[in-house]
Order: C-alpha cells, then sequence, then structure tokens
C-alpha cells in the first residue's frame, strides 16, 4: 500500500502528475476538486455550500471537506485496499492532522507527501491558459490571485508540517512533464 499527497499551488500540476502516477502504481485518486465540482454540477446540498466557497477562491471548511473524505475511503474500500493518492487535500494543517487520525483508524497512514513547486507567474500563466482550454469558470484571473493570495497564508503551512514529519519531498514543477513525473517517482521508489 502506498498513500500519497500530491501538493501544491494551485495550477502546479497536481492533476496532471496524479493521472501518471495511478496509471504508475495503481493508486485510488481522490481529487477532492473533482468531488466538489461533481456534486456542484448535480446541484446537491453539498454542492451548494462548496459552491458558495469555491465561487470566491475561498477553501471549504475543514469539517466539510473530512466529511466528504471519509464517505469518499468509505464507499470504495476495494479500490483503496493498494494505496490512495490524494489531490486537494489536506489544504490545511487542521485537515493534515484530520488525515492522519483518519488513516490511523482504517489502519494506514500518508508514505509520502510530493511537493511541485512552481513560481508564482508561472502559476498564473498555466491557469489562465487553463481557462481558455477547459472553459473552467474558476480559472480567470481575479479568482486565481485570490486562490493563491489563500494558498500562501492558509495552505503552505503544511510544507513545513510535512518537512517535520519526514514526509515531504520537493520536486521542481516547472519544465518537462516527463522529467517532473521521474523525480516524483524516483522519490517515491525510495519511500516505499
Amino acid at each position: 500500500m502506498l498513500n500519497v499527497v500530491i501538493f501544491g499551488a494551485p495550477g502546479s500540476g497536481k492533476g496532471t502528475q496524479s493521472e501518471r502516477l495511478i496509471d504508475e502504481y495503481g493508486l485510488h485518486h481522490i481529487s477532492t476538486g473533482e468531488v466538489l465540482r461533481d456534486h456542484i454540477s448535480r446541484g446537491t446540498e453539498l454542492g451548494h455550500i462548496a459552491d458558495s466557497y469555491i465561487s470566491k477562491g475561498q477553501l471549504i471548511p475543514d469539517d466539510l471537506m473530512v466529511k466528504v473524505l471519509a464517505a469518499v475511503l468509505d464507499e470504495n474500500p476495494e479500490k483503496t485496499a493498494g494505496g490512495v493518492i490524494f489531490d486537494g487535500f489536506p489544504r490545511t494543517v487542521p485537515q493534515a492532522e484530520a488525515l492522519k487520525k483518519m488513516l490511523a483508524d482504517r489502519g494506514t497512514k500518508v508514505h509520502a507527501v510530493v511537493g511541485l513547486e512552481v513560481p508564482e507567474d508561472e502559476l498564473v500563466r498555466r491557469m489562465l491558459q487553463r481557462g481558455k482550454d477547459t472553459g473552467r469558470a474558476d480559472d480567470n484571473l481575479d479568482t486565481i490571485t485570490n486562490r493563491l493570495k489563500v494558498y500562501h497564508s492558509q495552505t503552505s503551512p503544511l510544507r513545513e508540517y510535512y518537512i517535520n514529519e519526514g514526509k515531504y519531498h520537493a520536486i521542481d514543477g516547472s519544465g518537462e512533464v516527463d522529467r517532473i513525473f521521474n523525480d516524483i517517482k524516483s522519490r517515491l521508489d525510495g519511500a516505499k
């Protein structure tokens, strides 16, 4: 079993690298962003609550995210048996602590945290391009600016948290996708 947190600012390539890691290691992908967008598109109660935060570039409250994640894990035990890649969670230190407890309650842990580190101007460029390519409404300059501000104030402290846990692997997230993936793979193969 290999449980991996993929960590980085919005636009750092978490989704792209997650797909490669899923193929390489047979991990079950849990993207909180995708789960939440699914609820928003279906108009569920959770979707309405989530949209009120996401549309402003704000983070979902911790207790709500923990409930969403626990439900995904508990509804898919056969898919998660070989390991999970967490994409977009945790985003705060309290969420990291809640994830640690949630996994411990299930007899496992986070084995490695992949930190994709990309300069901010490249992040903005990537997200604006993604907005043009995909039509994602949250990839506009105002929301991107706010998302990066929220990331720096609330999420980046996770880097130190996971460094102190001995699980953080800093990866240069700029440049060639294959080179980035090979860097990640060499770190994960050493963490198993």
